[in-house]
């Protein structure tokens, strides 16, 4: 009897990080649920691309601070697929100030989106993982969790949350045989990077022991083999960042 095609849900995956992610996945056998908050020209192409691999991919729009779209997600993608067994949870966003310039619904909304959005994805397909046997979920947190970025307090704590959130779902779900791990990124060539100043810019490639950013491929080969070889790793954080520690 053959093998059932997987399913992967990648939140945030219109562009950067998790266009690659997607693509990656797909590349490695997946069907794919591209969601986000828009749909962009990337994020047509790259299903076109996944359809050209002889995989599926459908966007599903959701913002996943809304419990309500992200159970409609969820919902969408049994209906399409019958199955969800990978999620990883990329979505996220930052809003940089000083804390004494930071107004709180500045600190509130990237904490719902980047830690709470973990939680409402996290929360909805874990019953279907359960009935199905397992599943594998990879949460994208930052560099800033670890080094105390400024201007980030609110980045920097959402992120730091979702490492914490990831070693108890990988403590309490381990019975059902899903893992959960956290990638931690550095300096990756993406929309968030291309925007610094360019002072901070260069002051960071200077820190870099390699010289460069990352590549988002390179951050979705990790991803990949989480979920498609990571069968016995869990409750983990692994950073990817060249090597830059402080």
């Amino acid at each position: 009897m053959e093998k059932e095609v997987e399913t992967a849900i990648v939140t945030g995956a219109s562009r950067g990080i998790g266009k690659a992610i997607a693509f990656e996945l797909a590349q490695n056998g997946f069907n794919v649920v591209i969601s986000d908050i828009e749909k962009t020209d990337g994020c047509e192409e790259n299903i076109e691309n996944i359809d050209e691999l002889g995989r599926e991919a459908i966007f599903v729009k959701a913002d996943v601070s809304d419990r309500d779209q992200v159970e409609d997600m969820v919902e969408k993608t049994i209906e399409e697929f019958g199955r969800v067994d990978v999620l990883v949870n990329n979505a996220g966003i930052n809003i940089d100030k000083m804390l004494t310039n930071m107004a709180p619904e500045q600190w509130q909304k990237v904490i719902d989106v980047d830690l709470t959005g973990v939680f409402n994805c996290t929360q909805a397909v874990l019953p279907h993982m359960i009935q199905q046997g397992g599943g594998k979920i990879v949460n994208i947190s930052s560099m800033s969790a670890l080094d105390g970025t400024p201007g980030q307090a609110n980045y920097a704590s959402a992120k730091g949350g979702v490492i914490s959130f990831t070693k108890t779902i990988a403590m309490e779900y381990a019975q059902h045989n899903i893992i959960c791990n956290a990638i931690a990124p550095g300096f990756i060539k993406t929309r968030m990077t291309d925007e610094m100043p360019p002072g901070l810019f260069r002051n960071r490639l200077k820190e870099n022991p390699l010289g460069r950013r990352g590549k988002p491929e390179e951050v979705a080969k990790l991803v990949s083999f989480l979920v498609t070889e990571g069968d016995y790793i869990t409750g983990q954080l692994i950073n990817i960042n060249a090597g830059e520690y402080i």
